[in-house]
């Protein structure tokens, strides 16, 4: 339902989508990912029709963005543009719903969105979270088939957030086809059927948020670690255990000499670490001699993933 083909678009000197080939298919949640700079606004906007590539192609439902669009299948809610001020949120749905050629019901949408409670409010007298609710109202006022947002719960508090993704969970089992790019990556994580991580205008990752943690290849572990315990009798004093200094406290670069390891971090008494082989890690920080607690050892979050790929991408191309 969507298709880019090798689509590049430049300004001046700088590549905001270099070659990007991708397809959307119907009934996708769909997480965009990428480092500021990597091109999610443009990839947005040529999708949309706002901007036209400078080479290759887009389609949308095997038509031109601006075509799909006038047919009333894509609802879009972006980070830019402002709201029309002095007329009540009721009015402002109600003028949406009448120009889109297969509208829902005003109610319905005030439902959906959550606002009917604010629905008589001025638009210029709402919070940033409200506004961003009647932006998602106006993107869903009729029955799209592709829904695209950008930052779409920016300024929104926990419960709205919540309340928001209950809503886009809806859209996605009625078939559409739901599109958001955002900085909240543990959204991305619990809302996404998939997760397109873009770099400098290209395709660094595409797969499900669990095959992106595996790519990246590194596991967490942490612990807890008291100080060196007393001297026995017979045995080494006290600072003489390796991973622990001459006053009993953590050795932290002896910790970093473990093997296979690619990040440390150390708080007070708790080490955080990623490693390559998590296996052989914990195996060789039991051979210093130290006493870890509450071990745990994990999968990379989404985060950890995407700051683990796109830094590993950054070290290639340098």
């Amino acid at each position: 339902m969507v298709d880019f083909d090798r689509v590049s678009k430049s300004y001046g000197d700088v590549h905001a989508v270099a070659g990007l080939t991708l397809a959307l298919r119907p009934g996708e949640t769909v997480a965009l990912l990428g480092p500021n700079g990597a091109g999610k606004s443009t990839t947005l906007d040529l999708l949309l029709g706002l901007r036209k590539p400078d080479a290759g192609s887009v389609t949308l439902f095997g038509t031109s963005p601006q075509e799909a669009i006038s047919a009333g299948r894509v609802g879009a809610m972006l980070q830019s543009g402002g709201l029309m001020e002095e007329v009540t949120v009721r009015e402002l749905i109600t003028l949406a719903c009448a120009l889109h050629p297969r509208p829902h019901s005003v109610s319905d949408v005030l439902v959906g969105a959550g606002i009917s409670q604010i629905a008589d409010r001025m638009v210029n007298r709402l919070s940033g979270g409200q506004e961003q609710r009647v932006r998602f109202a106006l993107a869903t006022a009729g029955a799209n088939d592709l829904i695209v947002l950008d930052e779409p719960t920016t300024g929104m508090d926990v419960t709205a957030r919540q309340a928001f993704w209950a809503t886009m969970r809806e859209q996605a089992d009625q078939g559409r086809t739901v599109l958001f790019a955002t900085h909240y990556l543990e959204e991305a994580d619990a809302i996404a059927d998939r997760v397109l991580v873009l770099h400098r205008g290209r395709l660094l990752a595409d797969g499900t948020a669990t095959e992106i943690k595996a790519r990246a290849g590194a596991r967490r572990i942490s612990f807890d670690l008291t100080t060196a315990p007393a001297p026995q009798s017979g045995g080494a004093g006290q600072g003489g255990t390796p991973g622990y200094g001459p006053d009993g406290v953590i050795d932290e670069a002896a910790l970093r000499r473990l093997p296979f390891l690619s990040s440390l971090s150390v708080s007070g008494t708790t080490v955080r670490m990623q490693s390559h082989d998590a296996d052989a890690t914990v195996h060789a920080l039991y051979g210093l001699g130290v006493y870890p607690r509450n071990l745990e050892v994990a999968g990379l979050g989404l985060e950890q993933a995407f700051v683990a790929i796109t830094e590993a991408e950054e070290a290639r191309t340098a």
